[in-house]
C-alpha cells in the first residue's frame, strides 16, 4: 500500500512540475512500468490467502479476460491454467508475487536510478540554475539528512499501520467459495478505481460480426486502457502539441503550464470518483440510500466532476499566472538616486548592492 503510494504522489509530483520533458522521457515510460508492476505485487499478493474476498477478486480479473473479444476466452483459460478458478492459478501467483514481480521491480529501479544519475536531477528555478545546467544540492548533509528523515517517517507510518489498522481480515470472510460473495467488499485502494468502473459500467452488450460484446469490457478494458495510455504517452503528446523538442533541467510550476496541470487535476477527479464508486454498497448502507440512486449518481459524476475540475482548476491557474506576472514596482520603475554621507549618488543594484551613479554614467 504505502509503496504503490509512494509511487503515484512521486509520478504526480512529475507530472505536475514537467519533469519528464526531454530528455527524461524514458525514465518516464520506466516509472509507468514500475506502477503497473507494483499494482500487479500488490494485487498478487492480497489474492494468495485464497479467502471468500481474494477470490471474488480473482473471480473480477477473470472476467475481465473473458470479455476480451477473440482473444478474451484462450487469454483467460493460459492465465488461470482452464475454466475459473483453474487449477494452476494459486501456484501461478506465488511465482509472480514472490519471483517475477520483485525481480522486474528490483531491475527497473536500477535502471530508472542509474538514468537520474546519468541525466541528474531536475532542478527548481533559483539563482544559478538554468536550462543548460543541474546545480543539484550537496550529498552531505543535505540529501542524506534528508533521506534518513523521510526513512524514519515511513517506518513510523508503516508501524502505525501495522499496529493500529486491520487490513484483509482472511478470517472473517472464510475460504473461497464459487457460488458466493462477501459483502460490502472492496480491494486495495489501488484496485478501487477499477472496481469502481465495473460498479457503474453501462449495462448494454453490442454484438459485432456475430460476438457479443461483454459489458465488463468497456469498464474493464477500454476505460483503463485509455487511461494509462494517456498518462504513458503524455511526454510525447504534450512536446508533439507544443512543439517542444530543447531539453528541460528546470521545473514548472502548476500555473507555468495551466493546460496539463488542469489536466492532470481532472485525471485525479476520474480516478477519485471511481474509487468512490467501488465502494456504492457501503454507501448504500451506511447512508441509507439506494444502491441504485447511488450507481447512477457516480455515473453522472464520472463524467462532469473531470470536466468542472479541469475547467475550475484551468481558470484558477491562469488567473494565479497573471498575478504571479504582473511584473513588481521595483522592476518597473527606475531606480531611485540615494545620496551617501559624503555627497556620493548611489542606486540599489539587482543584486542588493550599491554603485556610484557618476561611474555607471561614465
Amino acid at each position: 500500500m504505502i509503496f504503490v503510494g509512494s509511487i503515484v504522489v512521486h509520478m504526480s509530483r512529475i507530472f505536475f512540475t514537467g519533469a519528464f520533458r526531454r530528455p527524461r522521457e524514458i525514465n518516464w515510460l520506466i516509472g509507468i512500468g514500475l506502477l503497473t508492476f507494483a499494482i500487479g505485487e500488490g494485487f498478487t499478493g492480497y489474492s494468495l490467502p485464497d479467502d471468500l474476498l481474494s477470490g471474488t477478486g480473482l473471480r473480477i480479473a477473470y472476467s475481465v479476460l473473458l470479455s476480451i473479444p477473440f482473444l478474451g476466452p484462450n487469454l483467460a483459460f493460459l492465465a488461470f491454467g482452464g475454466a475459473f478458478p483453474g487449477p494452476a492459478v494459486l501456484s501461478r501467483l506465488f511465482v509472480l508475487h514472490i519471483m517475477l514481480l520483485p525481480a522486474l521491480l528490483i531491475g527497473g529501479l536500477s535502471v530508472h536510478l542509474f538514468l537520474v544519475w546519468v541525466q541528474k536531477h531536475t532542478q527548481y528555478r533559483r539563482r544559478g540554475a538554468t536550462e543548460s545546467n543541474v546545480i543539484g544540492q550537496s550529498f552531505w548533509p543535505n540529501q542524506v539528512l534528508r533521506s534518513l528523515g523521510l526513512f524514519l517517517l515511513i517506518c513510523a507510518v508503516a508501524s502505525l499501520i501495522g499496529g493500529l489498522v486491520q487490513i484483509n481480515p482472511v478470517w472473517l470472510y472464510g475460504p473461497f467459495i464459487p457460488s458466493q460473495a462477501s459483502s460490502p467488499a472492496q480491494p486495495d485502494w489501488y484496485m478501487g478505481w477499477l472496481e469502481g468502473a465495473l460498479r457503474i459500467g453501462p449495462s448494454f452488450e453490442p454484438t459485432i460480426i456475430g460476438v457479443t460484446i461483454p459489458s465488463v469490457f468497456l469498464p474493464g478494458i477500454v476505460v483503463p486502457g485509455i487511461l494509462f495510455g494517456a498518462i504513458t504517452l503524455w511526454p510525447f503528446l504534450e512536446a508533439w502539441r507544443t512543439h517542444d523538442r530543447v531539453d528541460h533541467h528546470l521545473l514548472d510550476m502548476p500555473a507555468d503550464a495551466p493546460r496539463r496541470s488542469a489536466t492532470g487535476v481532472a485525471m485525479l477527479t476520474f480516478l477519485t470518483v471511481l474509487t468512490l464508486a467501488g465502494g456504492n454498497d457501503v454507501l448504500a448502507t451506511t447512508f441509507n440510500v439506494r444502491v441504485e440512486d447511488i450507481t447512477t449518481a457516480f455515473r453522472i459524476l464520472a463524467v462532469l466532476a473531470p470536466i468542472v475540475a479541469w475547467l475550475v482548476a484551468y481558470r484558477l491557474l491562469v488567473g494565479h499566472g497573471r498575478i504571479g506576472a504582473q511584473p513588481d514596482a521595483s522592476e518597473t520603475e527606475p531606480p531611485k538616486p540615494v545620496l551617501h554621507r559624503g555627497g556620493i549618488a548611489l542606486r540599489r543594484t539587482p543584486e542588493g548592492g550599491f554603485e556610484d551613479v557618476d561611474e555607471a554614467l561614465r
